[in-house]
């Protein structure tokens, strides 16, 4: 079929294209047909090798079978994602109804027209592929394949307000088309597909032609053991996959029945399957599991999204309003249901409450989540690449022992057969196939003890990059404070300043401060229970008021209030005038963590008194505020209360002409022109371990820093209060502002000063650059998003010190996060996963506290209520990472040492035997490898973190002088043996098994079984990451078993014993005593080294190099810092191209 698109002829064939909607390059590819059965030819010639190459390398496939054609064109795309991977996907082709193509024109302006000319009959087709559950559709208009959401992407509110009607039969065809089924599809693979796919594991390609070679070696024992565990590995491999699968499937996928409505006037019942973006969905009121993401339209809704967020406070989200402003559901999460969060309730105040689709499938917000977990992102951490590394240095030792194992074979006269198989048979002894799965054996573990500990993690992977976090970032509100705050009193300010305090609101004289208190907010009803923010919750409760909602259609309330539709109506404790009139919410404008406010628009009785009443941060509030009525100390108050570690919010009001429409009016005419009321003061109490894991943090190195959206005041109180910031180190404050048409961007650093400014600040200046106190900074949100986009030379500096990041929007918290990694920190943060769920994915170990234990909010949640979790998670870090590390190292050392036991017995004309191979795997290191895991992490955080490089002189040292150890032990127990008056030599005449038993196999398999023994207990470290060997009970009993198991074998195996694994009887118990005398000298020699490594004897060779500096540029940054006496360079203004800028090369 020859498919064309507009675009044909403006694209070259080479070129590849770089999607618009997402980093991604892609290549189109078509069939060529003589290409095709070329590749199956050679496929059946090489008996099948080169389909298994083309399944480890899909691109070959595609390279060999296919040319290079415009997109327009292809058959088959190449992509290269922003990670650099390379997939490989086909393009798939829908015939659309002729009768569509209409709507089809009007959806996209034909930009996903595509005809083909078949028999001289037109028809119109759609293109598109899959890919990460995304569908991508071809725009002729675009030259492109584009994510289908694209179509939509440019929807305002306006528009969304257009489909409140519902769509036509035929319009929701032709959009179930473009945008496919709305579904979540996990898929769940047969064990048929997945036993194919786990055998063509190179891990299993490399046991079958380890196994083969055994059997035609005659190793038939040791060959069928070997395939019984790999059946009983995939097998259980294929059990856990299917498993997870189906679990996220249960998570992911949801089918039910909803009821939309069509532009005919009526309503319907359709399968959430069929919904498509632009379908209005009638909401019940009873509630139920969002299946897609939608805009509210009318009503108020009860939302649970805690399997999103991991926050456990129901939302309440409130009409989109209408305008012409785009649609975003991350800036409209107030107004957007989200797929996957429980509808409690839906309230329409008479009529029924309704969404418009804005997103279905893989495109919401839980499809997006379900991706990432589906296809993570490849984890940038140093010890799984240098695992890979280190295989291909033991491959190039294989090939060497080949290389030496041939000379020494050709000179013995073995057949070609014999020879080839005695070298190959080298490879699949240097290099060990259950290497990669033997190294996660310590993250299973540690995933166990966390779990027992209310730590859940959904990427594994992690729990070893927990190991070498170095900052820390910490939510504070409901992180390191508690999250309920308690009332600490109201301050009514006007223009003739602020009155006295009143430390209960119930003390107020009626009036709008009052009335502010009591009905701005988002709190509602459940079954008569009042539930919100804990915040407002008590503010609601401090003033004594109570809620009331509508009932049934609600038209008595309505009626009561003048007509209009009430929302909620808050009423004093009594109907006295001295307690004032109950007033009716008519309309809210739920807070938002950008704008720093939310406000509500309120009647009286009779629909008389409109007033709008504005609560939010004192400096917003402020800004919104006519400038006569904000008192003149209103800066001097807000820092004295915020100092205290107070959580200060403002509020305002003002009457709004009742001849508006309140049901339409804009926010942005509600909250303008205000009238200033004054403070609510709250007391926010850090929670009673936070201050003892900052310190622990402190003592063991680790960095850590407050991202919050609160006042940055009140975030430095609480910062001393935790001891992130100690009692004697000085804070300074960054204040940059941005680029505008009336001013240039400037920079300044200032203390927090009282009393006299310039003496004080002189004498603070000379402090801090002549006693060298400690110093942080902190700034706020405006001052950071000024500080990213005009004075980014200085951005490194800042971040580098840094201890306070206040009025953070959520994606400000973010992109702190990967300004952090871009200077090489590992990040960590907590929070609880409302605000700050991009920050968790983003950052390296991300900490949702949540007592929900399904959330997708961040890799691992904790049920804990604290941050205790955290020095937690960092210690099974450290522990996974030791394990892991002595895992490698063991099995590396357990190849190196069979190894060489073949070597030196093939220098000798024989071999080991089937059972000693088998013994040696199966029942001494196998079970070794499995419980060197267990044990647990050391009780406290060393200041030092574990190394997680496996190319660095220690590692590589000691493994090379072990390895020397090896070699010489075995070679001393040969000339031990050679050298005794009994010994009586080999048959030449013979070779490799036949030769067996005799006296230099029995003496080298003999050393070679205890030093498997001796380097489990070598490269096993305990302290200071780990608990000491002792604790590791199963793993210390094993040791001994095996230990008293080898020492009988050497010194008495008996006759049926000795004959089964082809030992030599030495009649000589005193030489027998000496190679177990030789195996004990072995232990403490390579004991002996492996201290004085760890003691670093072997940096006296790093003086050979010179010294380097370090590759983290956060470090060698705090080293030119602490060389710049100068710096911050306190009150001056600079600008972007002012002052000398550090540098790191």
């Amino acid at each position: 079929m020859d498919v064309r698109g507009s675009a044909v002829e403006s694209q070259s064939a080479r070129d590849g294209l770089l999607t618009p909607d997402s980093r991604m390059y892609i290549q189109g590819y078509m069939w060529v047909r003589w290409r095709v059965w070329c590749c199956r030819l050679a496929a059946a010639l090489s008996l099948g090798l080169l389909l298994i190459v083309f399944h480890w390398q899909p691109r070959l496939a595609v390279l060999a079978r296919c040319r290079s054609c415009p997109l327009a064109l292809a058959d088959i795309l190449l992509i290269r994602d922003s990670f650099g991977r390379r997939h490989v996907v086909k393009v798939l082709t829908e015939e659309v109804e002729d009768d569509s193509m209409a709507l089809l024109v009007e959806l996209e302006d034909s930009d996903c027209r595509d005809t083909a000319q078949l028999h001289k009959e037109e028809r119109t087709l759609l293109r598109y592929y899959l890919f990460e559950g995304l569908r991508y559709i071809w725009l002729a208009k675009k030259g492109s394949f584009c994510r289908v959401s694209v179509l939509n992407e440019n929807w305002t509110c306006k528009d969304l307000h257009g489909f409140q009607k519902g769509l036509s039969p035929l319009e929701q065809s032709v959009r179930k088309q473009m945008y496919g089924p709305n579904l979540i599809d996990v898929p769940v693979k047969p064990y048929v597909q997945l036993l194919f796919e786990e055998v063509l594991n190179p891990f299993y390609v490399f046991q079958v032609f380890s196994i083969t070679l055994w059997l035609v070696d005659h190793y038939y024992f040791y060959a069928i053991c070997i395939f019984i565990i790999s059946i009983l590995s995939i097998g259980i491999s294929l059990h856990e996959i299917r498993k997870q699968s189906i679990t996220l499937r249960n998570m992911a996928q949801f089918v039910t029945n909803v009821t939309i409505r069509r532009n005919s006037g009526g309503e319907e019942c359709v399968s959430s399957e069929e919904l498509v973006p632009g379908d209005c969905v009638v909401l019940p009121q009873e509630g139920l599991l969002l299946p897609c993401d939608a805009a509210l339209l009318a009503g108020e809704c009860l939302v649970n999204e805690s399997m999103l967020t991991g926050e456990s406070v129901p939302v309440l989200k409130t009409p989109l309003p209408t305008g012409d402003g785009g649609y975003r559901s991350e800036t409209e999460r107030r107004h957007t249901l989200f797929c996957g969060t429980q509808l409690i309730q839906a309230k329409g105040g008479g009529v029924s409450a309704v969404a418009v689709v804005t997103s279905t499938g893989f495109c919401t917000a839980k499809g997006s989540l379900v991706s990432s977990i589906m296809h993570p992102q490849p984890t940038d951490f140093r010890f799984y690449q240098d695992s890979a590394t280190f295989l291909l240095l033991l491959g190039f030792v294989a090939f060497m022992g080949t290389i030496y194992s041939i000379v020494v074979l050709f000179k013995t006269d073995v057949t070609w057969l014999e020879l080839v198989i005695r070298s190959l048979d080298l490879v699949t002894i240097a290099v060990p196939p259950a290497l990669p799965a033997a190294i996660t054996t310590g993250t299973i573990y540690a995933q166990r003890r966390l779990k027992k500990q209310g730590i859940f993690c959904i990427s594994p992977p992690r729990i070893n990059i927990c190991g070498k976090i170095s900052l820390f970032c910490f939510d504070k509100t409901g992180t390191l404070t508690e999250e309920g705050l308690d009332v600490w009193g109201v301050m009514e300010g006007g223009t003739a300043g602020f009155s006295e305090l009143v430390p209960d609101p119930r003390l107020l004289a009626p009036g709008p401060l009052l009335s502010g208190l009591a009905c701005c907010h988002t709190v509602t009803l459940l079954q008569g229970q009042p539930i919100g923010d804990p915040l407002e919750l008590k503010m609601v409760e401090s003033t004594g008021w109570t809620l009331r909602e509508p009932e049934g259609n609600g038209n008595a309330l309505d009626s009561e209030f003048g007509g209009h539709r009430v929302l909620a109506v808050v009423q004093p404790p009594s109907q006295s005038a001295s307690s004032g009139q109950a007033v009716a919410v008519v309309r809210r404008f739920p807070f938002s963590s950008a704008l720093q406010r939310m406000s509500v628009v309120t009647v009286a009785h009779g629909g008389h008194s409109a007033l709008a009443f504005l609560k939010g941060s004192p400096e917003m509030v402020a800004s919104l505020c006519r400038a006569e009525t904000v008192p003149k100390e209103f800066s001097r108050k807000l820092c004295s209360f915020s100092s205290e570690g107070l959580r200060v919010l403002g509020l305002a009001y003002k009457p709004v002409d009742e001849n508006t429409d309140l049901r339409s009016i804009e926010r942005e005419e509600v909250e303008k022109d205000l009238q200033f009321l004054g403070f609510l003061m709250m007391k926010n109490l850090v929670k009673p371990k936070s201050a003892r894991v900052i310190n622990l943090l402190r003592l063991a190195n680790l960095r850590s820093a407050m991202v919050t959206g609160d006042n940055i005041l009140t975030a430095v109180s609480v910062a001393k209060t935790c001891g992130m910031v100690g009692v004697d180190d000085t804070v300074i404050f960054v204040n940059a502002t941005p680029h505008t048409a009336r001013s240039m961007p400037t920079l300044t650093f200032s203390l927090e000063e009282d009393g006299d400014p310039a003496g004080q600040t002189s004498n603070a200046i000379q402090s801090l650059y002549q006693s060298g106190l400690d110093y942080h900074l902190a700034i706020n949100g405006k001052s950071f998003a000024a500080l990213c986009n005009d004075f980014s030379e200085y951005l490194p500096k800042v971040l580098l010190r840094a201890t306070v990041f206040a009025r953070m929007a959520p994606d400000q918290k973010t992109q702190l996060v990967k300004e952090l990694q871009k200077l090489n920190y590992r990040v960590g943060m907590c929070g609880d996963g409302a605000n700050d769920c991009g920050a968790l994915r983003a950052a390296d170990v991300g900490v949702s506290l949540s007592e929900a234990e399904a959330s997708v909010a961040s890799p691992f949640t904790s049920k804990t209520e604290d941050i205790s979790c955290v020095p937690l998670l960092i210690r099974e870090g450290r522990c996974s990472l030791v394990t892991s590390f002595s895992l490698f190292r063991y099995m590396a050392v357990y190849s190196l040492i069979q190894f060489c036991s073949v070597l030196i017995l093939y220098t000798v004309r024989t071999t080991l035997a089937d059972l000693q191979f088998l013994f040696c795997d199966l029942f001494v290191v196998t079970l070794l490898a499995i419980v060197m895991g267990r044990g647990g992490p050391s009780e406290e955080l060393h200041p030092h973190r574990p190394s997680a490089s496996l190319l660095t002189l220690p590692v590589l040292g000691s493994l090379l002088l072990h390895t020397g150890m090896i070699v010489l032990g075995q070679l001393a127990a040969l000339f031990i043996t050679t050298s005794q008056d009994w010994y009586v030599p080999l048959n030449s005449t013979l070779f490799g098994v036949a030769n067996l038993p005799n006296m230099e196999n029995t003496s080298v398999f003999s050393l070679s079984a205890f030093q498997y023994i001796i380097m489990a207990v070598v490269v096993t470290k305990g302290y200071p990451h780990k608990k000491p060997l002792f604790y590791n009970w199963i793993f210390l009993c094993l040791l001994v078993g095996l230990f008293a198991l080898t020492t009988w074998l050497v010194l008495y195996p008996g006759p049926f014993v000795g004959y089964i694994l082809k030992l030599h009887d030495f009649f000589d118990m005193d030489f027998k005593m000496l190679l177990v005398a030789l195996a004990a000298l072995n232990f403490l020699i390579c004991f002996l080294v492996e201290v004085l490594v760890d003691r670093g004897i072997l940096n006296c060779l790093r003086s050979l190099r010179g010294t380097r500096q370090s590759k983290k540029l956060y470090k060698r940054l705090n080293i030119l810092l602490s060389e710049s006496p100068s710096w911050p360079p306190l009150n001056e203004t600079l600008s972007p191209t002012e002052h000398t800028v550090i540098q790191c090369s």
